[in-house]
């Protein structure tokens, strides 16, 4: 246990932001619902309410897709498509870029949808909006760099042109969940249109009118609207005919759900990328700065209430420097400002579902009634909305306990000792996911080293998920049950693609020629064989 002051001890209460004069209701009226629900591809009478995490009031009432829909979706899609592929990359690559630009100049809009839809503070939707607008600028400057064919070496120097070319997989099946609804459709979404594909995405019904403004707004920027189909509905019955009908499918969300989709689609011979669970861990070394270190803990941990895949779950102290840390730590996270304002200044929102705080509270308690201690947070303030939690912080977890291994999705991080960097980083690779990592230390080469190690697809020196995530040029993705296949960078693009190879031979067949019998042209081309060994070809 810590031996934080008794001044600083104890559960405390997290004081309240100030409120904003704007309603969910009136920023999201109904005119506004009706209009995005019309992009939903929806035949039946079916529909489904969904609720406004701030006030646990009715939200949305969408019309819910079925597989006849979803069938209707992909035709459409595929018509669209194959005008799509034919159109140049650098002309579609141009839709990303006025994407960028209507996005930043409205992001308003899609900030009050963000909010209303996920209950997250204002910051933290405001950070969907600047990854996606990364991943638009990243994808309209580089698509045309990653996809132009390329010259490789020939069977037979000379005598062989051959060139590698990237062509379109075709309808890509998307499967987006709630917590990022902008970020986890529109930056997978981007690649896969620049690349020449068409999208079936079916987003989670709780957040699908944020996805349903981004596919506005791709359109007003030039995307055939044809090319984004939408379904919404219910998830076992809507996702498998998603994913039976893609020529590729890119999956966010859980470990167990992202099993049933890779059988799915290798049953199919259908490639699939899955971005799944995480229990993530910080390493704060003996040398770290730990003012820096407790600031970046309290965004690692609690931005989005902790319901970001990346973010910190587990966090090793070193012995020596823990009290110090904790003390930051526990103060910083005790001033968090908690609000359900649709304005910027509340430092966390709330949870988006029942379901989501029922995990959060039997987390804590289990672990509570096991013997951990909670230094700050551990209650639920109704008083501001109904499934609103403190940021947390806990001490003494155990393995037996739940929130030790399993990945809570909410804002609750348990502390943890360590004596040597070794046993900090057998400590932190001991889980069966490898999302994110997070390493703080003053030296940059000592970090980046202990890095190196961690068993996880993105490891952060000095910050705890933003540093890599945000580098949308190189790859993000999961080691171990975190997940297949990467985003962002060259792999997020090439993913959607098929690599083709034409190679065109000159002068001479591979075969023997020109009289040649076969022992001759067996001896030429040992020869030629040792010759290219020699002077170092490839």
């Amino acid at each position: 246990m810590t031996d934080i002051t008794a001044e600083t001890r104890g559960p405390g209460r997290n004081p309240a932001a100030p409120g904003a004069g704007r309603t969910v209701a009136s920023a999201v009226p109904r005119s506004l619902v009706a209009r995005l629900a019309r992009g939903v591809t929806a035949s039946g009478t079916e529909r489904q309410e969904t609720v406004a995490p701030f006030t646990g009031e009715p939200l949305a009432d969408l019309p819910q897709s079925g597989v006849a829909d979803v069938e209707t979706a992909f035709e459409l899609a595929r018509r669209a498509q194959q005008a799509w592929a034919a159109v140049p990359v650098q002309r579609r690559a141009a839709v990303l870029l006025r994407f960028h630009d209507l996005l930043l100049k409205r992001q308003d809009e899609v900030l009050d949808l963000i909010q209303a839809e996920t209950g997250k503070a204002r910051l933290h939707a405001f950070d969907e909006v600047l990854s996606a607008a990364l991943a638009a600028r990243h994808y309209g400057r580089s698509a045309s760099g990653y996809l132009r064919d390329r010259r490789r070496g020939g069977a037979v120097p000379v005598l062989t042109h051959t060139l590698e070319g990237r062509r379109p997989k075709g309808v890509i099946g998307l499967i987006s969940p709630w917590n990022f609804p902008l970020e986890l459709s529109v930056s997978d979404a981007l690649p896969a249109f620049a690349a020449g594909n068409a999208v079936v995405n079916k987003p989670d019904t709780q957040t699908a009118l944020t996805a349903l403004w981004a596919r506005e707004l791709l359109i007003e920027a030039g995307l055939p609207a044809d090319l984004w189909q939408i379904v919404v509905g219910d998830g076992p019955v809507v996702g498998p005919a998603v994913v039976e009908r893609a020529d590729y499918v890119s999956f966010t969300g859980s470990t167990r759900t992202g099993r049933e989709v890779a059988q799915r689609a290798a049953a199919r011979l259908v490639g699939a990328s899955l971005e799944l669970g995480g229990k993530n861990a910080m390493l704060v070394l003996a040398d770290a700065d730990l003012d820096r270190a407790a600031e970046g803990a309290v965004r690692a941990c609690f931005r989005s209430a902790g319901q970001l895949c990346i973010s910190i779950e587990r966090l090793y102290v070193h012995r020596s420097v823990a009290d110090a840390f904790l003390a930051r730590f526990v103060a910083r996270t005790r001033t968090m400002r908690l609000g359900s304002g649709l304005a910027y200044g509340a430092d966390m929102g709330s949870l988006t579902s029942a379901k989501q705080l029922e995990t959060v509270v039997r987390h804590v308690e289990e672990a509570v009634k096991a013997g951990a201690e909670v230094l700050t947070g551990g209650q639920t303030r109704p008083e501001l909305g109904p499934f609103f939690f403190e940021p947390t912080i806990l001490d003494g977890v155990t393995p037996q306990m739940a929130v030790c291994e399993e990945e809570t999705f909410g804002p609750v991080v348990s502390i943890y000792r360590f004596d040597t960097e070794e046993e900090a980083i057998e400590a932190a690779n001991a889980t069966p996911y490898g999302l994110n990592s997070s390493v703080w230390t003053r030296d940059q080469r000592r970090g980046r080293a202990v890095a190196a190690r961690l068993h996880t697809g993105t490891v952060n020196v000095n910050e705890g998920y933003a540093a890599a995530y945000g580098s949308v040029a190189s790859p993000m993705g999961g080691m171990g049950e975190s997940g297949v296949g990467r985003r962002h960078g060259a792999e997020g693009i090439l993913r959607f693609t098929e690599a083709q190879t034409i190679a065109s031979q000159r002068v001479m067949p591979l075969a023997p020629a020109f009289g040649l019998s076969e022992e001759r042209f067996a001896a030429l081309f040992t020869r030629a064989l040792r010759m290219a060994k020699a002077v170092g070809l490839k």
